[in-house]
């Protein structure tokens, strides 16, 4: 009787019917054309089996002759033709074990691949080949592990676009749209038939990826649309088409084709549905033990399972606990990102992506997956305590801090050892870059200097007074000010800052900043201030007009950038400073202004140097400058000597790198210590 039902089968359903040129069409395998490698055998049903679940075993199904995917009678030659394919899959897991690794359509210059991999590589790739461009390779895979190149594997499920590599140039969790436009799940490892389509359009360079169960229509919405991408770059003149199915050494699947059709310049011819069955379910194996040794096998698992669980959730609760009672600012702090965005948005943290490094970690730039916008990733060495400190000082003071002169938080991440801080992407680099280091020969006019200074002015002005608490930089300097696309001002670093009430006396100690801009004080009582930062404010107003650092080597003793000033502005020509790449092209009240008010904000007394208030007014033209006196009652020659003893003081350095991506790169030597 079942071989009459199959006899009448065959008759009105053919199994294999070959329409013109390279298109075809399988409603199930028996007698078809088709090249099978590896793993993958034909079973009496029809479908062929890429693999079963033993583990670490590769299994290739590809159409035997090649396909012309070049037409050179075509007016668009030599674009790639349009090519269009629809199949029924499955992916059976056993009940005891997760499976893996998945499947994919392959269209690639040969049907054999020497030398590719289980596992992530799907069978298709290696880790020695993954990503050449040689590969000629597209791949669309139906992937039900994640954690490639991570530490750990995990569920997957998603379909991916794989061109020359393993990593998807794009992919989405598998799902369908229903027809009331709703997203539902759709779990590849069930064992259900699934109905997939792949449909390129070469006019419109498009690229689109549509599943759904085998029993619902196709979607009119599919779930990868790839826009704007030429596979004649990709594709050769033939290739074939076929599937690859790979698993693991310690996660497995069986993987099924069960019907198969393909066209270039047309549409797919459909699949005959009705007759097609699910593959078997896969068991565990048998065992042979004998009862005594089972029923100990069963009484170890159970006590592993509770060992393991306790360890769960005693992890569980070490993860969790810190961000709901350890410490105020992670509930305060802005967005908190995911560490696998961030990993997306770097390229895995690429060497390439580095613009920045320093003693904290490196500075990477990246493009964030859901947005599409720039960003600067900060991601910190974790140092015991220290480097927490730093983390959490710089998303503290800058969570909540808001002003045009500041660098944007946009968010953070802690996972385990990695600590990462999330800007706005600055482009043109930092103010020392674009003074010392600046690329084809670009010099910044005086009129993008003082707009400078006056902006990073006003973001003191609203760290020290103007924001709910106040907040002392600690580390006021030239590498440290960041230069947008409209040059302007953004302070940026935060590492070193801290807070404390207005009306309050500070009491942070330890003498932490940038050997040059350090106020005297902090080598004597250790307190940082306001006044502190003004200080440090006044050596950057000097720098900035003279194009010259805060110290350096001089022609008979240290360099000392203030002291130099003091002298030429004691002899009456104090604009003799002046950065000469100016070129003398600058307005002399402003300079003889901002030269003067270096002076008066680099005093060696605290209570000579002015407020931030008081220096936005100057800056202004709102309030005339009082007269600067030479170091009131101190010589210069015995300030330098107290210079000079306090450079000598400061010793412990680390060394700090900002890399421009427009302008060029920049270094400073920071203190790190007594934070």
């Amino acid at each position: 009787m079942a071989l009459a039902i199959s006899l009448v089968f065959l008759l009105f359903f053919p199994i294999c019917s070959l329409a013109q040129g390279d298109n075809f069409l399988f409603n199930g395998f028996n007698g078809s054309d088709l090249k099978l490698e590896g793993d993958s055998k034909l079973k009496p049903s029809g479908m062929i089996r890429l693999t079963d679940t033993t583990r670490d075993v590769i299994g290739h199904a590809f159409y035997n002759k090649p396909i012309t995917m070049f037409d050179k009678n075509s007016s668009s030659y030599p674009n790639a033709s349009s090519f269009s394919t629809e199949f029924v899959f499955a992916i059976v897991s056993q009940s005891s074990s997760p499976g893996g690794f998945g499947l994919a359509f392959t269209l690639s210059p040969s049907p054999s691949f020497p030398g590719a991999e289980t596992g992530h590589y799907l069978g298709i790739f290696s880790s020695s080949n993954d990503k050449n461009p040689s590969n000629h390779i597209l791949a669309v895979e139906f992937d039900t592990v994640n954690g490639y190149k991570d530490f750990y594997n995990s569920y997957g499920n998603h379909v991916g676009i794989d061109i020359n590599s393993v990593d998807s140039k794009k992919f989405e969790p598998a799902v369908y749209y229903a027809t009331d436009g709703n997203k539902s799940e759709l779990s590849l490892e069930s064992g259900d038939l699934i109905h997939a389509w792949i449909e390129y359009d070469g006019k419109a360079q498009l690229l689109n990826v549509t599943i759904s169960p085998i029993d619902k229509k196709k979607p009119t919405k599919p779930l990868l649309s790839y826009h704007d991408y030429d596979l004649s770059s990709v594709l050769q003149e033939t290739m074939y088409a076929g599937f690859s199915a790979s698993t693991g050494d310690n996660q497995s699947s069986s993987h099924y084709i069960l019907a198969w059709s393909f066209a270039v310049n047309g549409i797919a011819s459909k699949l005959n549905l009705t007759q097609l069955s699910n593959p078997p379910k896969e068991n565990s194996s048998s065992s042979s033990y004998s009862r005594p040794i089972k029923a100990l096998i069963v009484a170890l698992s159970v006590v592993v399972f509770l060992l393991l669980a306790i360890l769960f959730l005693f992890t569980l609760y070490r993860k969790l606990m810190p961000f709901e009672t350890l410490e105020d600012w992670e509930i305060d702090c802005p967005h908190r990102f995911q560490y696998k965005d961030l990993y997306a948005a770097t390229k895995g943290f690429k060497d390439s992506a580095v613009i920045g490094a320093g003693g904290f970690g490196a500075v990477y730039k990246g493009v964030m997956p859901s947005t599409g916008c720039e960003v600067a990733i900060k991601k910190i060495t974790r140092n015991g305590i220290q480097g927490m400190r730093e983390f959490a000082a710089e998303i503290e003071s800058l969570g909540r801090l808001r002003h045009k002169n500041l660098v944007n938080l946009q968010g953070w991440c802690k996972k385990k050892n990695d600590l990462l801080i999330v800007y706005d992407y600055i482009p043109n680099g930092s103010l020392d870059t674009l003074i010392f280091h600046p690329k084809d020969n670009f010099v910044l006019s005086w009129e993008q200097r003082f707009n400078i200074i006056k902006g990073i002015a006003s973001g003191l002005l609203y760290l020290h007074e103007e924001w709910e608490q106040v907040v002392i930089h600690r580390d006021v300097k030239s590498s440290n000010v960041l230069i947008d696309a409209e040059l302007n001002a953004h302070l940026s670093d935060f590492g070193l800052a801290r807070l404390y009430d207005h009306g309050e006396i500070s009491h942070t100690t330890g003498v932490v900043g940038t050997i040059g801009y350090i106020a005297p004080e902090l080598a004597r009582t250790g307190k940082a201030s306001a006044s502190s930062d003004v200080f440090a404010y006044g050596i950057l107003l000097l720098e900035v007009a003279s194009g010259k650092r805060p110290i350096g080597p001089g022609h008979s003793d240290q360099f000392i950038l203030v002291d130099w000033v003091m002298e030429h502005h004691e002899a009456g020509h104090v604009l003799d400073t002046v950065d000469p790449k100016l070129d003398s092209n600058y307005v002399v009240k402003e300079m003889e202004l901002v030269l003067q008010l270096g002076l008066l904000c680099s005093h060696f007394k605290q209570e000579a140097r002015p407020t931030m208030r008081q220096l936005v007014r100057y800056l202004n033209g709102d309030e005339p400058l009082p007269p600067v006196y030479n170091w009131d009652l101190i010589e210069s020659e015995s300030v330098s000597e107290m210079n000079s003893r306090f450079m000598q003081v400061i010793s412990t350095d680390s060394f700090i790198s900002y890399k421009s991506s427009s302008f060029g790169g920049i270094s400073s030597s920071s203190m790190a210590s007594g934070r």
